[in-house]
């Protein structure tokens, strides 16, 4: 009976090889653009309480009604595995006593998460996001420089077909004026609505806006905009901060279908769009959420937020074809014949290591041709060879794989030289 070989679940994945090299070109990317800028780092734990994300994120939202992964410990605790990372984030900030700290606090995030939904491309069970939170200010310029941020992490990539999506979702003086509206609009339209949608009109009638459902597009266009319906403050709010984007030269696009999948946004949302599939691919999304923390029983903060898909915008970097020339980390094979060649190289392997120089060996395979054929496979620039004559002389060849020449060199000459050809390469 063949042995069963085990598999990774559904919407999971292996992170290796190439898609390794682009997930830390976007981390690295993340990381220096968010530290450059005065985030400061935060992990937080992959599970949480469960009724954090049900008071957070909203009890009517699809994630917490369809996709949480929630399970309960041996003492009979009620935890889920993270599916987003704002309310972790302002949980942190109110238990760890952040509010003492000079505000705003700016936050960043690099973390996997888990919701069960249908994984296709780009959408995976367990997947990946960068995230920005800014804790504790008001100021429409705090939206602004979140949007400014997230526009420069993009231009660092040298991702070019994107398009920001700006909306604003109101707040609880206004919103509610607007929901009545918009239910009146849909009110005899219900019957043309995709099922989900039609759940939508009693329990979040905001996500019929946000609808990608052929059936639900057409009546979208043609439903009342809450940027006609704001109250003065978030008039006011909005204009100034689309003031501050104009500074930038920053481009956007005022989008009154932006409207986000949570409960505890308000005023300012927008979204990072790929051009060509517009809503269909949107590569991250972000805005205010000046309720969230009062909702999660702490006081009145205001604060904005950005979160980004890795795995969607590796897709984008794939696309276009960015990131294609990743510095090489092993550019050096050293190569071996004999059992005395073979410490020598073992100990050289160490030496090159040991200078910062990337280097790899295989030394269960006995012959110089396996070997060679081993090393032009990992395309590295030079092979260093010690057979049982230069064991003896102390002695090691470097053969350059491109053009095929050899010369030979005394062995403690060795990382010097080869130091000095990859600097000038």
């Amino acid at each position: 009976m063949a042995k069963r070989i085990f598999q990774k679940p559904r919407g999971t994945r292996d992170i290796w090889g190439e898609d390794r090299k682009y997930f830390q070109l976007l981390r690295d990317t993340f990381e220096n653009v968010a530290e450059e800028a005065g985030f400061l780092k935060i992990d937080t734990p992959s599970f949480e309480d469960t009724k954090l994300f049900v008071r957070g994120v909203g009890k009517e939202t699809d994630i917490v009604g369809k996709e949480m992964y929630t399970f309960k410990d041996k003492s009979g605790n009620s935890l889920t595995l993270r599916p987003e990372g704002t309310a972790p984030v302002v949980r942190a900030y109110l238990e760890d006593g952040m509010q003492s700290l000079p505000q705003p606090v700016s936050l960043y995030y690099f973390s996997n998460f888990f919701r069960y939904e249908r994984p296709q491309a780009g959408r995976y069970r367990e997947f990946w996001q960068f995230g920005l939170e800014v804790l504790g200010d008001k100021s429409p310029l705090v939206d602004a420089n979140v949007i400014a941020t997230v526009s420069r992490i993009y231009k660092k990539l040298n991702i070019q077909n994107t398009s920001i999506q700006i909306n604003s979702m109101g707040c609880p003086a206004c919103r509610p004026k607007y929901i009545k509206l918009l239910k009146k609009f849909y009110a005899g339209k219900v019957t043309k609505l995709c099922a989900d949608c039609k759940k939508r009109y009693k329990t979040n009638p905001l996500r019929l806006l946000d609808c990608k459902n052929d059936k639900c597009l057409a009546l979208q266009s043609e439903a009342p905009q809450i940027i006609n319906n704001l109250c003065s403050t978030c008039h006011e709010h909005f204009k100034t901060v689309l003031e501050y984007v104009d500074e930038l030269d920053i481009l956007y696009e005022l989008n009154p279908k932006v409207v986000r999948g949570f409960d505890y946004y308000t005023g300012t949302v927008f979204e990072i769009w790929n051009v060509s599939d517009g809503a269909q691919n949107s590569l991250g999304g972000g805005g205010r959420y000046d309720e969230l923390i009062q909702t999660l029983g702490g006081p009145s903060v205001p604060a904005v937020g950005f979160g980004g898909g890795v795995e969607r915008t590796i897709e984008e970097m794939k696309k276009e074809e960015v990131g294609l020339d990743f510095p090489k980390n092993v550019n050096i094979f050293v190569a071996q014949l004999g059992s005395k060649a073979r410490k020598k190289c073992f100990k050289l392997l160490n030496d090159l290591l040991d200078a910062g120089i990337g280097a790899e060996a295989r030394f269960d395979k006995g012959g110089i041709g396996d070997q060679l054929k081993i090393a032009s496979k990992l395309g590295v620039g030079y092979t260093l060879l010690i057979g049982q004559r230069e064991a003896f002389d102390g002695t090691v060849i470097i053969k350059d794989m491109a053009s095929g020449n050899q010369e030979v060199f005394p062995y403690e000459k060795v990382v010097k030289v080869i130091s000095k050809r990859l600097k000038s390469t």
